[in-house]
């Protein structure tokens, strides 16, 4: 099934006092590019979250938001160095003696003595902490997956009735060919006609050579035929499984590469509309699927 990348999935867990939530938007992109932005007390998950969105989509560029309300899932204890304090008191008592300092030691330089004081912090059930939220995240990623579903769905018949318009003005092109070497055919009789003697008009053999060389010149006939084949190559694409977005991207570029070579050989009108109109229905195709993974 053809998926796009755009899609957007939600889904909550409740831990005790805490509800964790945990969102997904997915765009697009020419690879595949996750990206978290999570509390600190969960950075030690962040490689399983990318794994398991990595399980679930091949492109886009893939944010995961995580958010934390209610009781923090961390407790964080102060830890005093008592040791070390005490060698700190002791220092401080030797110093009043040398100096002959009275009064007590400040609270303000206890409190400054950061390798005295240090904050731990340990994680509340974590085990069943961490299972809910990858289970909240893959739930998340099959809301994404089923709206990239359903769009992509919804690209497909676009994709398809342009590319059926497609088809259409290519066998156009195929049709007009002949027509255009009688149109050939007689603006050199009429030049020759107008300008070369009468006897040179009257021999046939030159007369079609000179309209072979200029066909041969103006003839569509194999960017028409490579066109038709990448009409077919793109359907059949269209219909497979996994990530084709890049696959349909070469297709329409060799497209539009033919479509080119067709009005640059052509002197006709009505060819030339024609390739306008390719290129125009070509671009749109391109556009629409720069958003299929």
């Amino acid at each position: 099934m053809v998926t796009s990348m755009t899609g957007y999935g939600r889904n909550e867990v409740c831990v005790s006092e805490t509800n964790i939530s945990v969102e997904i938007r997915s765009v697009n992109h020419r690879f595949l590019d996750v990206s978290t932005k999570i509390p600190r007390s969960l950075l030690v998950l962040e490689d399983k979250l990318k794994k398991v969105v990595q399980s679930y989509f091949d492109r886009g560029r893939i944010d995961i938001f995580i958010t934390i309300e209610g009781h923090e899932l961390v407790e964080r204890t102060l830890q005093i160095n008592w040791e070390l304090m005490d060698q700190y008191i002791e220092g401080f008592e030797k110093i009043k003696k040398r100096y002959n300092l009275a009064g007590d030691v400040p609270v303000e330089v206890v409190t400054e003595m950061s390798d005295v004081f240090t904050i731990q912090e340990s994680s509340q059930e974590s085990d069943f902490v961490h299972d809910s939220i990858i289970k909240a995240l893959k739930n998340a990623c099959r809301q994404v997956l089923e709206m990239r579903e359903h769009e992509g769905e919804e690209l497909v018949e676009d994709v398809k009735s342009r590319i059926e318009m497609i088809e259409n003005t290519v066998k156009l092109l195929g049709e007009r060919r002949d027509i255009v070497i009688m149109e050939y055919r007689d603006r050199i009789k009429e030049r020759i006609e107008k300008y070369i003697s009468s006897e040179f008009v009257n021999d046939d053999s030159k007369l079609y050579q000179e309209v072979a060389l200029l066909a041969e010149k103006g003839d569509i006939t194999e960017e028409v035929t490579r066109l038709h084949s990448h009409v077919s190559q793109f359907l059949h694409t269209i219909t497979q499984q996994g990530a084709i977005g890049r696959k349909l991207d070469f297709i329409l570029q060799e497209m539009h590469r033919e479509t080119n070579t067709v009005g640059s050989k052509s002197n006709d009108v009505k060819i030339s509309e024609w390739v306008v109109m390719l290129k125009s229905e070509i671009e749109r195709v391109k556009e629409q699927i720069q958003n299929i993974e």
